[in-house]
Order: structure tokens, then sequence, then C-alpha cells
């Protein structure tokens, strides 16, 4: 499989470092490749801690936010089915088929961490199967694994790791609806310096990969009540008022935090942000069992409180974005990397609408707690806006604008 070809011109503005930013260890993405994939052609976008895609609508914001979560789900070991139920959209536009009537699409990133950059490009076949036909994982000019379709009529593609010692190169089948680079160690010895440089490089890719939350706030769930549950915000965070409800119980530092922000996005006085069983219920049922319902409501701190659906939709959309950062893997509906330290993992949120229906305040609010976040190293956020002018050299914060052709 080719390495995909040079970047279509973009203009990237990353803002100054953040204050004290330091390199943690953690394996990160640090480029997202969309060389054929939706709208986009040969586009790179390069990825900082806090990085907002930026431009008008219909030039690829959403399908890059999609892309760099079909990679994150295919790096935590899930099938090219699941990840992709309509792989048909994400061939480009205008794309004709090749005379065995195939069409498909290419993405990929850069891992960065203690292996050094390692990329993983993938070339996925749409149409009329849906499978891989080609991945490459490469540190520098080192090829560590290349895979390829020899045989149309076998579920199966064929690959060559790196070895180095008396073989130089391993060949084996994989399947052909699975990311390779997750699969290696099951099938890598680590016997040879070369199989350890290679287990090393797709360890790296898989953490940097592996804890991603997409969330797109919904207003309109969140003013109703919510069922009593286990607490995990989905990523339409309608759920909002459980999660409230355990996160105000768990961790009363967090929660305090979590309330002087909300404060400083929401109109009037904000005392505290509470959750609790519906007023209307009969007394007996507490949220815990069964059939219980919740709702979540402002103290203004004179006695008075306001049911989150008085709320406007940019108030709602604040609320939950900074609960979101406030939160992680534990709280939020993202399976955490159970065999991967704490210290090593790096959760990226991916928000869709990162200022949709927010006023300016509540921009300049939140992205100021994105990168008071995303300094710590433990998270990193990828947000799409329509226009990026009120956040263009903002300390911390990595710019980049998507040309609609």
């Amino acid at each position: 499989m080719t390495q995909p070809p040079a970047p279509a011109a973009s203009l990237v503005q990353p803002g100054p470092p953040a204050a004290g930013a330091a390199h943690t260890g953690r394996p990160r993405i640090t480029e997202l490749r969309l060389s054929a994939f939706g709208t986009h052609r040969r586009a790179v976008l390069p990825l900082g801690p806090l990085t907002l895609l930026a431009g008008p609508s219909g030039c690829g914001k959403s399908s890059a936010l999609r892309a760099y979560e079909a990679l994150a789900r295919l790096g935590g070991g899930a099938g090219l089915g699941e990840v992709f139920p309509d792989p048909a959209a994400c061939v480009p536009e205008r794309a004709r088929p090749d005379a065995q009537f195939r069409r498909g699409f290419r993405i990929g990133c850069t891992a960065d961490g203690p292996a050094g950059p390692v990329r993983l490009d993938v070339a996925v076949q749409a149409e009329p199967e849906l499978r891989v036909v080609g991945e490459r994982l490469t540190a520098g000019a080192l090829v560590l694994l290349e895979t390829a379709l020899r045989d149309p009529g076998k579920r199966a593609v064929q690959a060559a790791w790196h070895t180095a010692g008396p073989t130089p190169v391993t060949r084996g089948p994989l399947p052909d609806d699975r990311l390779g680079t997750a699969l290696l160690p099951l099938r890598v010895a680590g016997k040879t310096p070369g199989q350890r440089r290679v287990l090393a490089a797709a360890e790296q890719m898989v953490v940097a990969l592996r804890s991603v939350f997409a969330c797109d706030p919904d207003p309109a769930p969140m003013r109703g009540p919510v069922p009593a549950g286990p607490g995990r915000l989905h990523g339409h965070c309608g759920n909002l008022a459980d999660v409230l409800r355990r996160t105000r119980a768990e961790c009363g530092r967090r929660h305090t935090q979590f309330v002087a922000a909300v404060r400083a996005g929401c109109a009037g006085p904000v005392a505290d942000v509470l959750a609790g069983p519906v007023a209307d219920l009969p007394a007996g049922p507490m949220p815990e069992e069964a059939g219980a319902s919740l709702r979540a409501s402002l103290d203004r701190g004179d006695g008075t409180t306001t049911d989150l659906r008085r709320l406007g939709d940019g108030e709602l959309r604040y609320l939950a974005l900074a609960l979101v950062l406030f939160t992680g893997p534990g709280v939020l509906e993202v399976d955490p990397a159970g065999e991967v330290p704490a210290a090593l993992q790096t959760l990226t949120i991916l928000a869709d609408g990162f200022d949709r229906c927010l006023d300016v305040r509540q921009r300049h609010e939140l992205l100021r707690l994105a990168a008071r976040m995303c300094e710590r190293g433990h998270i990193r956020l990828v947000g799409a806006v329509s226009d990026a002018s009120w956040a263009d050299g903002a300390e911390g914060v990595t710019v980049v604008h998507l040309n609609r052709d």
C-alpha cells in the first residue's frame, strides 16, 4: 500500500504553547490523515492537546471526527462492519469503481510517544464487500507491518512484519475485517529486537487511539426526567441528571470546580448544581430503585432552584461540555483500557459543534476550561467549530482551517 500523497493546502494556526506544558510520555495522536475519505482528499490535520477544526458547513469537520473515532474503535479491536455500518458514505465523492467494481477509502494517523512518531495508514474496500485491503505501520523509513489483499476469494490479507535477526521479515495471514496493528501482540513473539520494536510501536498506536469519547450534546432530552442508571454519560448527554447525581456524591472537590465553571457560563447566580428524584414522585421510591426518575436543577443560593428545562440550548450545551471535561473514562460512556496503566492513558474528546448555540462569554469560558484541562496531559480535545476567529491565537489552542474545496 503506497504512502498517502502530499497534504492539500490548509491554514494551520497553532496558538502559543500552554504555560508549563511538558512531554508526559503518554502516547497521543498528533496527526490525522484523510487521504481519501468522504469530502476529503490528501488532507493532513495536525492535532495538538486542544485542536479546533474550523470551516463552513460541508467542509468536512464532522467527517474528520468520524474518521478519528473509526480509527479509535478499530484500535480497540472492533470489526469493520461495526465501525462502518454505511461504508459507501465514506467513499470520496465522484470516486469511480475500478474494473472489478471496487471502491473504497483511506485514512491514517500518527501516534507520538516513547517509541517516537509511528504512522498508521489503512485502505478499506467499501464495495462490493467491506474489507481491509491494505495496512502499513511505519516508524521513520522502517516498515514495521504491511498487509495486502492477495487473493480476493479469501477472507484474509497477507501480512509481513519486521523481525530482524536471521529472518528479516515474518509473513502470515491476518483477518480482513480487523486492524492488523491491534492484533500484533497476539502474533509477534517479541524474541528479537526487531519484534520488540514492532510490539512497542503497535502498543503505542493502540494506546493512543483507545480512549475516545465522541459527544454532541442534545438539549432536548436534558430538559426531561431521566431514569436512574449507572451514571455513565452518553454521547448526546441526555442522561445528564443521572450523571450529576453520581459525580456530586462521589467527588466533592471536582463537583465544586464544576459548579464554578457553570457559574461562569450560565445566567444568574449559581450556588450549586443539584440532581434528584422528580418532585412529584411518591415519597417511597428512591433514585436507586427501578423506575425512579431524576431531574437536575441549578440552586440559586437564595432558596430557589431553576429546573434545567428552563435553561436555553446554549446554557445546556455549555453545562454538558463542562461536565465532560471534568470527568473521565469511568464516568463517560467509554471503555477504559484496563490493561494500560492510568499514567499512560489519554482520553480524547471529540466534540462536534463545540461552539454551537454558545454566546461569546460561554465560548471563551469553555475554551479556557478545555485548555486548562488539556494542559495536564490526561485529556485531549478535538472540536468542530464554524468560525474560530474568536479562538485564533488563544494560548494552548491549535486551529486547523478546513477548506470547503
